[in-house]
């Protein structure tokens, strides 16, 4: 079932790097959009988050091990990312800027993604380009305050995030003309097939600890 839901504010344009995405929820919903992240695709548990800043926190947050964040302020990226190098004042072992040293997500949904548009005095580079470095797989274009309404009245719900099937990078969005993806959540004229195949994956039968 493809949902069709209101268009939501427009997104930045898509570039040739970004490939055609497509989630896939588990009662058979289907969002269409376009990567940024690492070019592969995952599987997990989605889980969403409302607050207005603090991305490079809730994505290094170890709670958020294994699933698939979706976050419902509409721009993402948009003051970029800070050095991964600089350490806490306090506690020398811990990242300065970060709820810990690596991504805990699997991946990250987001409506609208400000490139290489960023712009804060910490900032050392893109989401995007930290996404890719730590092999993250991420997608913007989705209306995610609707995709957040779904979940909260389906409940706990696993998701696929995909990517086109033995892509290497070499295709990109204008080969398939897709419209801007924004609030859309139509997979026309490319249809689910020619995507990755995973199995479902649910983190929390993983992340299990015995007390």
């Amino acid at each position: 079932m493809v949902q069709q839901s209101p268009r939501a504010p427009s997104a930045l344009s898509p570039t040739a790097e970004d490939l055609p995405a497509l989630l896939e929820l588990e009662d058979g919903s289907q969002y269409n959009g376009y990567s940024f992240g690492a070019n592969k695709s995952t599987a997990g548990e989605l889980v969403f988050q409302t607050g207005m800043v603090g991305y490079p926190e809730s994505i290094t947050d170890p709670s958020y091990q294994g699933q698939i964040l979706v976050v419902t302020f509409p721009l993402i990226g948009n003051y970029g990312v800070p050095s991964r190098q600089t350490k806490d004042d306090v506690v020398s072992e811990l990242p300065a800027h970060f709820e810990a040293s690596q991504i805990h997500i699997a991946g990250l949904i987001v409506s609208s993604y400000a490139g290489e548009g960023y712009s804060h005095y910490l900032a050392s580079s893109s989401l995007g380009t930290w996404l890719k470095e730590q092999g993250v797989p991420t997608m913007y274009g989705v209306d995610t305050r609707a995709l957040t309404k779904r979940i909260r009245k389906n409940g706990s719900m696993l998701g696929k995030l995909l990517l086109l099937a033995n892509s290497n990078g070499s295709e990109n969005v204008t080969d398939h003309a897709l419209a801007n993806g924004v609030g859309m959540n139509s997979v026309s004229p490319i249809q689910s097939k020619k995507f990755d195949s995973l199995d479902w994956s649910d983190p929390n039968k993983k992340n299990l600890v015995a007390v």
